[in-house]
């Protein structure tokens, strides 16, 4: 089976960080794409012409979008659930957040909250990562809930959860790895002058504008 990277998918419209087209001697007329780590695979058969990829592969790659809207949907009531769990675990439940969803990836950061409101995002590249380290970035945006800034009673906050430093750790690792810019120690944007959510909405739709930012990074 031959990897083909394809240009022409980026000019489609597709909203996608990455994807991959695979043509195979062995299929004859069927395709079908999945998800594989942070991208997507289209498989096609060798004897598709350009056009009739062109044609396929942004087809395929809106399904595998759209099963992972819906399947985002039902798992933001989850990390709603789970926000609660880890408030009240680590932070006595002080922070109650208004609400807690995932959002298309963010460039720059990995989670993001507006203490103003009481909303919390979390960036969908998460999605990938192991639960203990979504758990600490949950545990790190419910703190900013009850310290917006980044002071000492911020981290003595965040480090009731036990595995911080190694999350941030495994962040650090990972957002190396795939050349993000994206710094754990360095990781929350707070300014104040700034339009909410500007960091991720110059990638999504999904506008709030509810006031100052936090996020982490």
């Amino acid at each position: 089976m031959k990897p083909v990277r394809t240009p022409d998918i980026r000019t489609a419209g597709i909203g996608t960080p990455d994807i991959e087209v695979r043509r195979s001697a062995r299929r004859r007329r069927t395709v079908s794409a999945y998800r594989e780590g942070g991208r997507v695979v289209v498989l096609i058969p060798d004897r598709f012409t350009a056009a009739e990829e062109r044609e396929w592969v942004p087809r395929m790659v809106q399904r595998v979008l759209g099963a992972d809207r819906g399947r985002t949907r039902s798992g933001d009531a989850a990390l709603a659930r789970r926000a609660a769990e880890l408030s009240q675990r680590y932070l006595d439940g002080r922070a109650r957040p208004t609400s807690v969803r995932w959002v298309p990836a963010m460039r720059t950061r990995w989670a993001s909250c507006t203490p103003l409101d009481g909303t919390i995002r979390l960036s969908r590249r998460l999605l990938d990562l192991p639960t203990w380290v979504q758990d600490y970035v949950l545990v790190h945006e419910l703190a900013h809930l009850i310290e917006a800034g980044h002071g000492p009673r911020f981290w003595r906050l965040v480090e009731n959860y036990p595995r911080t430093e190694r999350a941030r750790g495994f962040l650090d690792g990972v957002s190396a790895a795939a050349n993000l810019s994206i710094d754990a120690e360095d990781d929350l944007d707070a300014d104040p002058d700034a339009d909410s959510d500007a960091d991720f909405n110059a990638d999504s739709d999904d506008a709030v504008g509810a006031g100052p930012t936090e996020g982490v990074g």
